[in-house]
C-alpha cells in the first residue's frame, strides 16, 4: 500500500541511490519531491528520507543516540523530542537505550527507518527494507510501511519478493535490464495476465500446449509443467479436461489459482523472478 513502489531486478539500487542524490546520473532528468535531482540536491534532501539495504546502524551506539544524532544533522528543532517521538511511533521506545549490537534483525530495520524518518520526510525510499528478515518481522515491518502510508508518507519500495510488492504497493514498475516491462497497480498487472491460472504437470508438456492453446489467452511451458492462463478457471477447466482426454494425455497433477505478479514477470520478461539470478 505504499504510495509509490518500484519492483527492479536490473539495478534498482543504484536507481534508488540517484534518486537520493548519492550518486550523479549519467544522464536523463529526474524530478523528486517538486525539485530537480541535478540542479537542487539539497532541496531534495530536505524533503527525502532514505534507507539503505544495508540499514547503516551502529552496533555499539543506542537507537536514541543515533536517531538524536540524524535529528541534529536534518537541523530538526528539538532533537531529543524529534526521537522520542519517531522511536515511539516504530515500538523502539523500550529498546532506545541498549546497544545496537544487541537488536535482532527486524529491530534494526525498524532504527534503520526510524533514521530517515526523524525530519518527517514527505517522501521515504526503502532499499529492499526485509530482506534476511522471518516471516513474523517482515510482517511487523509491513505494518509500520502501512502505517506510515496511512499518516501520509509516500514511501518508494524496492524489493525482489512479489508478494511484497503485492501486499504494500498501490503502483509499481517492473525493470528488466534497465527497461519498464510492466507498470500498474497490482491489480491491474495481474489482470492484464488473466483473471486465472491452470498449471498442469504431465509428460507431454508441448502437445499439451498445442491443443489447450485455443481454450486459452496464452499458455506457457517451462519448469516442468504447463501453465494455461484463462479468464475464469472455473468455467474453463472442465473443457481443458474433457480436451486433454480426448487427445490421451495423461495428467499427473492439475491446480488452479489467480494470476499472481510472479506470472506478471514470467510474462513480461519470458522467465521466473528466481532464473534471473536476483538476490538480496
Amino acid at each position: 500500500m505504499a504510495k509509490n513502489c518500484q519492483n527492479s531486478w536490473s539495478g534498482k539500487t543504484t536507481t534508488i541511490r540517484m534518486l537520493a542524490t548519492l550518486i550523479l546520473p549519467d544522464g536523463g532528468t529526474a524530478r523528486i519531491a517538486g525539485h530537480d535531482l541535478v540542479k537542487e540536491p539539497g532541496a531534495i534532501r530536505r524533503k527525502l528520507g532514505y534507507v539503505s539495504q544495508a540499514g547503516g546502524v551502529e552496533e555499539q551506539n543506542t537507537p536514541r543516540a543515533q536517531v538524536v544524532f540524524a535529528a541534529k544533522i536534518y537541523g530538526v528543532p528539538d532533537p531529543a523530542g524529534a526521537a522520542d517521538e519517531i522511536l515511539r511511533k516504530m515500538d523502539l521506545a523500550e529498546i532506545a537505550d541498549r546497544p545496537g549490537r544487541t537488536l535482532s534483525g527486524g529491530q534494526k530495520r525498524r532504527v534503520a527507518i526510524a533514521l530517515g524518518l526523524v525530519h518527517s520526510p514527505p517522501l521515504l525510499f526503502l532499499d529492499e527494507p526485509t530482506t534476511g528478515l522471518d516471516p513474523q518481522n517482515r510482517a511487523n515491518l509491513w505494518d509500520r510501511i502501512r502505517e506510515l502510508r496511512e499518516r501520509g508518507t509516500s514511501v518508494l519500495l524496492s524489493t525482489h519478493y512479489l508478494e511484497e510488492a503485492d501486499a504494500l504497493c498501490d503502483r509499481l514498475a517492473i525493470v528488466d535490464h534497465g527497461v519498464v516491462v510492466a507498470e500498474g497497480t497490482p491489480a491491474e498487472l495481474k489482470r492484464s495476465v488473466s483473471g486465472d491460472v491452470v498449471t498442469l504437470r504431465l509428460d507431454e508438456l508441448d502437445e499439451a500446449a498445442r491443443v489447450l492453446g485455443p481454450l486459452a489467452k496464452r499458455t506457457r511451458v517451462g519448469e516442468g509443467m504447463l501453465r494455461v492462463y484463462v479468464d475464469d478457471g472455473e468455467h474453463a477447466l472442465p473443457a481443458l479436461l474433457r480436451t486433454l482426454e480426448a487427445e490421451g494425455l495423461s495428467l499427473r497433477s492439475i491446480a488452479l489459482e489467480r494470476a499472481t505478479l510472479d506470472d506478471v514477470f514470467l510474462a513480461k520478461t519470458g522467465r521466473s523472478l528466481r532464473d534471473t539470478g536476483a538476490a538480496a
